[in-house]
């Protein structure tokens, strides 16, 4: 899943902050990091709220009396948080909240390959999204027709 993670991720955001100067480019990279860190690891660390706010609170410390990078760079933790959102990642308790509940790692599968085929029509869904997202981003800055 890829193009779902980083379409949600966006267009949330586009929608809450509605600032047309927002730097998506970090908040897609925190939209896949959870998939991309625990599917090969077998881990289900990226998949806690707990590394989320670890990572906030990182962010957030780096970069005190420093608005302008920390406005890019919280752009990686809010998509690690929505990625936990739309994954459903919080059905899964054992992971969602680990390490308060245990140190051990769950074995469990990840919740995108739990979804099997359903993956393909939500990838469809956002690869969409991101598209009309792009035209209409486009359209609103006068890029169309150049």
């Amino acid at each position: 899943m890829f193009f779902w993670f980083i379409a949600t991720a966006i267009l949330t955001i586009a929608w809450v902050f509605r600032d047309p100067r927002f730097d998506f480019r970090l908040l897609a990279v925190g939209a896949v990091l959870p998939d991309i860190v625990d599917w090969p690891t077998g881990w289900r660390l990226m998949h806690s709220v707990v590394t989320s706010i670890a990572v906030l609170a990182v962010v957030m410390l780096l970069t005190l009396g420093r608005k302008p990078i920390r406005k890019v760079l919280l752009g990686l933790p809010i998509g690690m948080f929505l990625h936990l959102v739309f994954d459903g990642a919080f059905t899964a308790t054992e992971s969602f909240w680990w390490p308060i509940g245990g140190w051990s790692f769950v074995d469990a599968p990840l919740p995108v390959a739990s979804r099997g085929w359903w993956n393909l029509p939500l990838e469809i869904v956002g690869a969409f999204a991101l598209w009309r997202w792009w035209v209409a981003r486009a359209a609103s800055r006068g890029e169309v027709g150049r």
